[in-house]
């Protein structure tokens, strides 16, 4: 502790959680106090950051307020049953994060906190908010999902602000109009799992919602100044009772993904069929046919029907491919219209694609871009910088977009089958959390010797089908925590030695290249459950290899010329293969 408590007093942030404390320690409320010999007093800062997540600590000292400058406190997932009213007294705090406790009460003096910018407070035994929030006018994220919420404070119409609301898992009855109206930068809003009978006129105020999720409420209608919403990508309103869609509902033309399960629809109305999304779910309504507008909606890529009255449509169309069932609607269209869009007008074109995935993924962080044939990304696909999914696979991009050195919580990168030439080593510093890099199927040149470096931290890496694309000496062991490793299809001769160090290593795949020898050393890869060394030049298999036994549970060897192993064991598989090797050991 006294180390740590060092360190903070240099850099400003404690890290305490996962330690199985049940308080907090009195030297963190003074750590300024407790400069030791050796340490110069003057170059001593204050802590503004304070991490105490995952203990069992069940309170926390009024002494909070000897931390004037924190800016940053995390207290999730402990024991808390109250938070000190020094709470208020910290002036520049502007993330507090106090989910997963007991808490019942927020104390008023939490308005006097008011640099606040994120307050979550979600699980836990919360009846109400505290009026003072509202004097947080910099409030931007409010979490509170999870409690026994029943209402929700007038006052919260002062933090116009505000761009993300999670109140999912609540009780309230009802969002009142005035609120709704005052929030005129929200993005993000789930007010799932409540108690609402219906949703406020003025959400046609919100202009920048992306995301709306009402789904399992009692709401019986949605009103026509849904319309209001244009940037709305997602809406949930599954598990409601709603008997009908307005007409306007069909002009929200940035909506992706429309989730209307489990209501009391009849019919789907035709203007509806002019939305643009990829997924609409219709599952367990009162629906016994479709417009045969609905062919139309080339952008569909899943529409889900089970559990209606559909007596138009055969069994096997309900609960086949979408793109069939589109098909067979079009078909019922007057012959002038089917024919246009079986024309052409019943692909999506890219612009549409693209729009669509960077709309999505706002709130999905993930970002599909792959198949469509781009040489360049386009810069208007760069919404959200919080993105930890990237695919911009089976394209033909020569250089990766600088944008995406902006892009610091990725952590898969798929760029399978492009043209890309150069290992991208400086880009890939600039990911910290990357632990899933696909290269496979490009025109890759030799990796520097040091490019693994840059990747230290990947727990995936395949680099399949890039010939010659590996140094002599590859420094696998840069990468110590990688699990998953191909290299098919690379010509390689020799196995790597620097492979043998991977004590994490799962699955290994080098088929499809010219190994002559296995080493000895593979017995030290004792986490390997998959090794792939089919259609090699593989003569003898180690025994050593036999010692993997209890891990290795798929062992690939076909298409080598083995003469070492009878063909009856073979035959018989892994296992087999396995206790053969081993018992050829020879006995110590």
């Amino acid at each position: 502790m006294d180390r740590m408590l060092k360190a903070a007093r240099s850099s400003g942030s404690l890290n305490l959680s996962n330690r199985s404390l049940s308080e907090l320690p009195d030297e963190v409320y003074r750590s300024l106090d407790a400069v030791g010999d050796g340490e110069k007093w003057w170059e001593a800062v204050e802590l503004h950051k304070l991490i105490l997540a995952h203990n069992n600590i069940v309170s926390l000292k009024e002494d909070l307020k000897n931390l004037p400058l924190l800016s940053v406190l995390n207290i999730s997932h402990n024991k808390v049953v109250h938070l000190p009213a020094a709470i208020g007294q910290l002036p520049v705090l502007k993330s507090l994060d106090v989910s997963f406790n007991l808490i019942v009460n927020i104390p008023e003096e939490i308005g006097s906190a008011t640099s606040l910018v994120k307050f979550d407070c979600s699980n836990n035994q919360l009846k109400e908010l505290p009026s003072s929030l509202g004097k947080c006018l910099d409030l931007s994220e409010l979490k509170a999902s999870n409690n026994c919420i029943a209402s929700l404070p007038e006052e919260l119409v002062n933090c116009s602000k505000l761009m993300k609301l999670d109140l999912k898992g609540n009780k309230l009855k009802v969002l009142s109009e005035n609120m709704i109206a005052s929030w005129p930068v929200l993005t993000q809003l789930d007010a799932s799992q409540n108690f609402l009978s219906d949703i406020p006129e003025s959400i046609g105020s919100l202009s920048r919602l992306i995301c709306l999720d009402l789904h399992q409420n009692r709401i019986s209608a949605i009103p026509s100044s849904i319309v209001g919403c244009s940037s709305l990508a997602e809406l949930y309103l599954g598990n409601n009772i709603l008997s009908a869609l307005p007409a306007e509902i069909g002009a929200l033309s940035r909506l992706g993904i429309f989730d209307l399960h489990s209501n009391q629809l009849k019919d789907y109305p035709v203007e509806a069929c002019k939305l643009h999304v990829s997924v609409l779910d219709l599952s367990n309504n009162s629906l016994s046919g479709l417009p045969p507008e609905i062919g139309m909606m080339t952008t569909l890529r899943k529409l889900l029907l089970t559990g209606n009255p559909l007596r138009t449509l055969r069994s096997s169309l309900v609960s086949g491919p979408t793109p069939t069932l589109l098909k067979f609607l079009r078909s019922r269209l007057p012959n002038s219209e089917a024919a246009q869009i079986e024309s052409g007008v019943s692909t999506p074109r890219k612009e549409e694609v693209i729009s669509g995935a960077a709309r999505l993924s706002i709130t999905s962080k993930e970002l599909a871009l792959g198949g469509l044939g781009l040489s360049v990304v386009p810069s208007e696909v760069w919404e959200s910088s919080e993105i930890t999914k990237l695919d911009l696979s089976k394209n033909s991009i020569e250089e990766l977009p600088i944008e995406l050195s902006s892009c610091v919580s990725l952590e898969a990168l798929i760029l399978s089958k492009n043209k890309i030439k150069e290992w991208p080593s400086s880009l890939l510093k600039s990911l910290p959390t990357l632990s899933c890099l696909r290269l496979d199927n490009n025109l890759l040149r030799q990796i520097p010797l040091d490019g693994f470096q840059a990747v230290s931290k990947l727990q995936i890496l395949d680099l399949s089908g890039n010939i010659g694309s590996l140094p002599e000496h590859p420094a696998f062991n840069s990468i110590p925590l990688l699990q998953e490793l191909y290299l098919r299809r690379m010509q390689l001769c020799l196995f790597s030695s620097t492979v043998l160090s991977l004590q994490h290593l799962r699955i290994l795949d080098l088929s499809q290249n010219s190994l002559q020898l296995i080493p000895e050393g593979i017995k030290n890869l004792t986490s390997l459950t998959e090794l792939h060394l089919s259609d090699n030049c593989i003569a003898t298999l180690p025994p050593e290899l036999g010692l993997l036994e209890p891990s290795l549970q798929v062992m690939r060897i076909e298409g080598n010329p083995l003469r070492s192993i009878r063909r009856a064991i073979l035959d018989r598989g892994t296992k087999a293969i396995l206790k053969y090797l081993k018992d050829k050991i020879p006995e110590q």
